[in-house]
């Protein structure tokens, strides 16, 4: 399946595409004070679970220097609901086999209809949502390092979140019709893709570290008394 050039995945837009690249968009400050919020963060873990983290919650509101990129798309009610620091390393260099996000960070456990399987996740309780739940969110990545090609930069199937809940038998098929995208970056570039994309992630192939802060987005509350996790 054909992997675009950088030129090419810089001409994604969110729609129709479903994912978006913010070039420089978390500025040296914003880095500074990500950095700050994120040190006592346990490092090259394959996925943190971030909550309760307030210095990272007044980032991430939409008022702030991130959370203006999200409201931009969402608009100024968005919030961030979920948040996970990925942190690959020369001892820590995973890959992510192509797949959809299907679960959502929750407060506390209600039983309501459409709502299953539940997980816990790094002490966070998740759960599978309705679809339409997903495909009215949105997912951020802030890179703390920079992500070239070898850098294990996101892949995303662009226009993918359009066809909603995709079989696990027929990823590969979905992926090859629509092409990989390869979303490299800079440190300080922020990327939007829809939550509910196909996306992967190949291990990298320098020894670099590369750090990406992940914060999914909605607008929306819960149904039957359910509440969003947040940060």
């Amino acid at each position: 399946m054909p992997v675009s050039s950088a030129a090419q995945a810089e001409s994604l837009r969110f729609d129709p595409d479903g994912a978006q690249r913010w070039s420089g968009a978390a500025g040296a400050e914003t880095l500074r004070r990500l950095e700050d919020a994120l040190r006592e963060q346990p490092t090259g873990r394959a996925g943190v679970r971030l909550f309760g983290v307030a210095a990272l919650r007044r980032l991430l509101e939409p008022s702030g220097t991130v959370g203006a990129v999200a409201a931009s798309i969402l608009g100024p009610r968005c919030r961030p609901v979920r948040a996970i620091l990925f942190d690959k390393t020369p001892t820590a260099n995973w890959a992510l086999g192509w797949h959809q996000d299907r679960v959502i960070a929750v407060a506390r456990r209600i039983e309501v209809e459409g709502f299953g399987p539940w997980t816990r996740k790094h002490g966070g309780l998740h759960v599978a949502p309705p679809f339409d739940v997903l495909a009215r969110m949105l997912t951020l990545r802030i890179h703390l390092d920079d992500v070239p090609g070898t850098n294990a930069p996101l892949l995303v199937a662009p226009g993918s979140h359009r066809l909603g809940r995709i079989p696990e038998a027929n990823v590969r098929d979905v992926v090859r019709r629509s092409g990989v995208a390869s979303c490299t970056a800079v440190a300080g570039d922020i990327w939007l893709y829809a939550t509910p994309i196909l996306h992967a992630s190949d291990a990298a192939t320098d020894a670099g570290r590369r750090r990406v802060l992940q914060a999914d987005y909605a607008a929306d509350d819960l149904p039957g008394g359910l509440q969003w996790l947040g940060v």
